[in-house]
Formats: C-alpha cells, structure tokens, sequence
C-alpha cells in the first residue's frame, strides 16, 4: 500500500500580507480555496483556482495556519487539490493572488496534459 502525502499550501510573505489587508483578516479568520469551472492552471485545463473568505469550514481536510489565518480545503473541494501542493503567490499585474501547483508524489507535471505523470 502507497503511502498518501498530504496536500500542502504556502503562501509567500507578499500574499499573505495581502490577503490580510484586502479581505480585512484577523487570526482566527479563514480563507478557502476551491476550484471553478472554466479557466486553467498548471495542473488543471477547464478549471481554475479560487477562494473566498469563510471563517467558518464546513469539513476541512487541509487547514495551514499562517500568520494566525486559517488557509484551508474543505473535504467537497478535494477533488481539485488531490496529489497537488498548493503555492500562492503575489502576482502584481492582477495585484492578488497567483496559483501554482506541484504534484506532492515528486513527479512533474506533465505541460500538454495538464496533469502528473
């Protein structure tokens, strides 16, 4: 039986700066993470990543604690983070939030398929 590596999110110092002071966080406070239809990713095609504030998580199965904030995925979101790592980062054309994602089996992602391999 594999062993099962637990999905990761890091956020760098900029984002995490930003998110606190545009979505007005305290510690104790949430954000989740979550894929949507349409868009993509450099794991994903038809999907991208979003997120919204909820201090409150309905089943998390990732929760990273950062800077008192609770980053998290909720267990309905899985799907979309299953086998991946989750990067954020501050991205200043958009000024907000950057994803990037890794396989955490330590394969690499397959660019034309969008997918590890």
């Amino acid at each position: 039986m594999s062993e099962i590596t637990k999905t990761k999110i890091t956020l760098t110092p900029q984002i995490s700066e930003w998110f606190r002071n545009e979505m007005n966080l305290e510690p104790g406070n949430g954000i989740r993470f979550f894929g949507r239809v349409y868009g993509a990713t450099n794991a994903h095609t038809g999907f991208s990543a979003a997120m919204s504030r909820c201090d409150q998580p309905n089943s998390p199965v990732v929760d990273e604690v950062i800077d008192g904030i609770h980053y998290y995925i909720q267990d309905s979101d899985f799907w979309f983070f299953n086998g991946l790592d989750l990067e954020v980062s501050y991205d200043e054309a958009i000024d907000g939030p950057a994803y990037h994602f890794k396989p955490n089996d330590g394969s690499k992602l397959d660019a034309k398929a969008s997918a590890s391999h």
